[in-house]
């Protein structure tokens, strides 16, 4: 709920001679007796409240206006909870279609170590699942695109996933990437999430076979998440091209939106797999390494925006 404060800048009461000068948010004086002082009424105006649309809905916009959505990924609590809240309203602004946020992991197994630091100086600060989802309480509200939790699946079991569920919901997330849960295991998962209203989100790799990979891609909500290389998350060098082909592969067998994440790291690289016909492009390790390494929060935000809107302006 939006608050207007609309006050008269002249207040004159003739009470007793004691006096006290206030001085209100724009400026305005205020001379007034102590007794006689009566805070001005509030005008409260609620401004209207859009909803974030889901991811898969996301995606069909960007579709009929023949775009590609743009997904960066930053890790929860890293330099300090403060400045995620200031980075996801940067991503926000930048023109992010979906932003993905990790929750830090003692073992995170699918992150590579740029991410592995990150998730480890997160937890040494003391950054935890409930602070996590009181700041994106307050975040979320003000951004304009939806946010997918990247969290192992630990965590999620130890809160029960039915509590935890109802929880990420009530803060606003609108998709789930859960890494280490293999498909056989995701029954109750999905229907809790959909129960929900939840997007959750799987995994397809290189080295996935056809038919699995072809099972995948029908359980998966909101996208498919390709992975493009084998191995942790990381900057590469270069994309593999096998990515190209695997592209066309789930695209004959679903309509469902494919993203590309896992070593995308150059705005050369953005342009290349968005080129290959992928409807997304996730990156990661770049964005968390630039905030990570920053001399100071306020300079790591500075960074973020010039490096979000390079990598968005590759897109189509």
């Amino acid at each position: 709920m939006a608050v207007a404060l609309k006050t008269t800048c002249f207040l004159q009461l003739k009470k007793k001679p004691q006096h006290h000068s206030l001085i209100c948010p724009n400026f305005c004086i205020f001379n007034v007796s102590a007794k006689a002082f009566k805070p001005p009424m509030a005008t409260l105006t609620t401004a209207p409240i859009v909803p974030i649309v889901g991811l898969a809905e996301t995606f069909a916009r960007l579709k009929q206006q023949g775009k590609v959505a743009f997904i960066p990924y930053i890790t929860a609590g890293d330099p300090d909870l403060a400045t995620t809240a200031e980075a996801l309203k940067v991503l926000d602004s930048c023109g992010s279609d979906i932003i993905e946020l990790g929750v830090p992991y003692s073992d995170p197994l699918a992150d590579g170590p740029i991410i592995q630091a990150a998730a480890t100086r997160s937890l040494a600060r003391g950054t935890n699942y409930d602070s996590i989802i009181s700041m994106l309480k307050e975040v979320i509200p003000q951004l304009s695109c939806p946010v997918a939790l990247f969290s192992y699946y630990n965590p999620i079991l130890k809160r029960g996933l039915e509590k935890f569920m109802i929880t990420i919901k009530d803060a606003g997330i609108r998709g789930l990437v859960i890494p280490d849960v293999p498909l056989e295991e995701t029954e109750i998962l999905r229907k809790e999430a959909v129960n929900n209203k939840i997007e959750l989100v799987l995994f397809t790799t290189p080295t996935t076979p056809t038919a699995r990979m072809n099972a995948i891609v029908q359980a998966s909500e909101g996208f498919v998440y390709l992975v493009s290389s084998v191995g942790v998350t990381g900057a590469r060098a270069s994309i593999n091209e096998k990515v190209q082909t695997l592209l066309q592969e789930i695209k004959e067998v679903s309509s469902k939106p494919v993203a590309v994440g896992f070593g995308i790291s150059k705005p050369e690289h953005v342009k290349q797999v968005a080129g290959w016909g992928a409807d997304g492009v996730i990156v990661g390790s770049a964005i968390v390494k630039l905030l990570g390494e920053a001399k100071s929060p306020e300079e790591g935000l500075k960074e973020l925006e010039i490096f979000t809107k390079s990598l968005k302006a590759a897109l189509p």
